[in-house]
């Protein structure tokens, strides 16, 4: 009865309105043109039958829908606190967007957080501090078998491809990465002309579908490989076998966005769907794996070759160390994805659900390498929500010898975090091949940005370190950082998790470790 009563007064009022204007004056269609449409919209809405709302609340059901495609920046703007935000908080967000900017990243009046929530972390301060260290230490990556090395900065920018960054995005973050002497990841879209222009040092990464080094049957072309992996701005191979954020998924890329440009840069037929299958053809085994990092690195010409992963199964990595040892080789190093990764769109299950954090994957890694008598053959990165100084020194602490940024590289550039990746709607021009709103990413300005942003976070770091009376990311211990289990509660990481002795697992495997060493097989991937 109301709906039929709201169209009737609309309806009213509109012809009252259309019958002045005609008897009366013009200026009457300025009332008239509006009402006819609200009658219009109102009869649409009670007749159509997608949307419940807008049957029973016919013209009014279009505030609900207005509010809600508004919700994320209400939120944002307006009702989150500075410590609470998410996927990055406003202070994260400040910190990074400051440094970029060349400003000081200082607050004033002491922390917002609370320091008794179960929880917080506390990295410890030493009562004999040491001076900060000017030169920001390397890390050599290149084990036995590589005879060309790479010495890798702590931080780097992280996997992101051309196609789902925008060309002028790329350029900022390759210049960024020329100028400030570390690495820029490709992603998986394989290396256009903007990762190569700048003249950055390059990590070549190749996904399950084989972008850049692809047959026309979408498997995996030696030769072609072998000819880009020669150009001088490769300075190491990367073979992702899983990303943080949907790990064990493949992707579609509509033909409708695959353009001429793309399609080359990717190697593929232009307009077509082209499909990245969840695995990789080249191995089914551990030790296929193995021997094909080592095939890589041959065809690469001795350079440094890896891979990346989000972790699941204790056992499946186990088994691939296993391999390593039977088979005599190893990756120069391997980059652990956390699952709080989130370059990349995903289906909300698995972005919630599947695969480890980082942290967690990252004591695996570090702890199943030093059992099986590997880690100083092998080189540990890691990638998921580093933005700060305090992150680069808890991901070492935690194992790895150093770090990859992607959302914070893209705050630097200018991401406001309006999550709109996968639309090609970003509003800054940086996750889009909009050309008109990529204009906004000004290369010279952001790459600047990407330098200083980098640049500022290591040298905070350093000072973190130099704090706690370390000099080298290499003295820094499990003891040194603490959780807050309890409000009552706190224990180091040296007491909260099991630390493995160096070929520990060979000699005398701890009960918690015995199970999943014994049952791993290098010629299985078995959980």
């Amino acid at each position: 009865m109301l709906k039929i009563l709201l169209v009737v007064l609309l309806g009213g009022a509109a012809a009252v309105a259309s019958v002045a204007a005609l008897l009366a004056s013009p200026w009457w269609w300025a009332a008239a043109a509006p009402l006819l449409l609200l009658v219009l919209t109102a009869l649409h809405d009670l007749l159509q039958h997608r949307h419940s709302v807008l049957r029973n609340y016919p013209v009014l059901g279009h505030l609900r829908f207005a509010l809600e495609a508004l919700r994320p920046e209400i939120q944002q703007y307006f009702i989150e606190r500075n410590f609470d935000g998410r996927p990055f908080d406003r202070d994260t967000r400040s910190i990074v967007y400051e440094r970029a900017k060349g400003t000081e990243a200082e607050e004033p009046f002491g922390t917002e957080l609370d320091l008794y929530r179960p929880g917080s972390e506390y990295l410890t301060p030493s009562m004999a501090p040491l001076p900060v260290r000017a030169d920001p230490p390397r890390v050599r990556i290149g084990g036995p078998d590589c005879t060309q090395p790479y010495d890798m900065a702590l931080l780097n920018v992280s996997a992101m491809s051309f196609g789902s960054l925008s060309a002028n995005a790329v350029l900022a973050l390759n210049t960024g990465a020329q100028l400030g002497g570390f690495a820029h990841d490709t992603g998986e879209g394989g290396m256009s002309e903007y990762h190569l222009r700048p003249g950055g040092d390059l990590v070549w990464e190749i996904g399950t579908g084989y972008f850049g080094c692809r047959t026309h049957d979408g498997g995996f072309d030696e030769r072609q490989f072998a000819e880009k992996a020669a150009h001088p701005q490769v300075k190491c191979v990367s073979l992702k076998i899983s990303q943080g954020a949907k790990p064990g998924i493949g992707g579609v890329l509509p033909g409708a966005k695959v353009t001429a440009e793309i399609a080359k840069v990717r190697g593929v037929p232009q307009g077509e769907t082209v499909t990245s299958p969840p695995y990789h053809r080249v191995y089914s085994t551990p030790r296929e794996l193995v021997r094909f990092l080592a095939r890589l690195r041959e065809l690469a010409g001795g350079k440094p070759v890896g891979f990346k992963l989000c972790v699941g199964s204790r056992r499946e990595f186990l088994a691939v160390c296993k391999a390593m040892l039977e088979e005599d080789t190893t990756p120069d190093f391997i980059v652990v994805d956390g699952a709080e990764g989130g370059t990349g769109a995903a289906p909300l299950e698995f972005a919630d659900n599947v695969g480890l954090p980082l942290g967690d994957g990252l004591m695996t890694v570090h702890n199943a390498l030093v059992g099986a008598g590997l880690r100083d053959s092998v080189r540990i990165g890691a990638a998921g929500k580093v933005a700060t100084g305090s992150d680069l020194v808890k991901r070492l602490l935690q194992g790895a010898d150093y770090t990859n940024a992607a959302r914070a590289m893209m705050f630097a550039i200018g991401c406001i975090q309006a999550q709109r990746c996968h639309t090609n709607t970003c509003p800054v021009g940086v996750a889009t091949q909009d050309e008109r709103r990529a204009r906004a990413v000004d290369v010279g300005d952001k790459s600047q940005r990407v330098r200083r942003y980098q640049e500022a976070t290591v040298k905070s770091a350093l000072q973190i370190m130099a704090s706690m009376g370390v000099r080298d990311p290499r003295g820094l211990r499990p003891h040194m950082l603490l959780h807050r289990v309890d409000p009552h509660t706190v224990r180091s990481y040296a007491e909260l998790h099991a630390w493995l002795a160096p070929g520990q697992l060979l000699a005398s495997p701890p009960e918690g470790w015995a199970g999943d060493w014994k049952a791993a097989d290098p010629d299985r991937f078995s959980r």
